[in-house]
């Protein structure tokens, strides 16, 4: 992941709604959760929902399925491995050795 990525990455999740969907998502687990119990979970209204899902989607931190008429949400655990992994590669140069 370069620098621009790890930015967009970032900066999807500083919106605090976004957060607390990525959040919600991560503790759900590989299967991830339909739209309707995260607007649910977090009382956001549908189209607000909607819009905040396209942009983490965009950036690639989850990943919607669709199984008849419901979405399903997944947490995109691969980027937020390395997104993980770029922060902590990023942060111990010169002092984790």
């Amino acid at each position: 992941m370069n620098d621009e990525e790890l930015s967009k990455c970032l900066a999807e999740l500083g919106n605090i709604s976004r957060l607390k969907i990525f959040k919600l998502l991560v503790k759900a687990g590989h299967e991830g959760l339909p739209v309707g119990t995260i607007q649910k979970s977090l009382d956001i209204p549908g189209s607000t929902l909607f819009h905040h899902l396209t942009k983490l989607s965009h950036q690639d931190l989850i990943i919607q399925k669709k199984e008849g008429r419901v979405i399903n949400c997944i947490a995109n655990y691969d980027i937020l491995d390395l997104v993980v992994k770029e922060l902590q590669e990023s942060c111990c140069i010169g002092f984790c050795e």
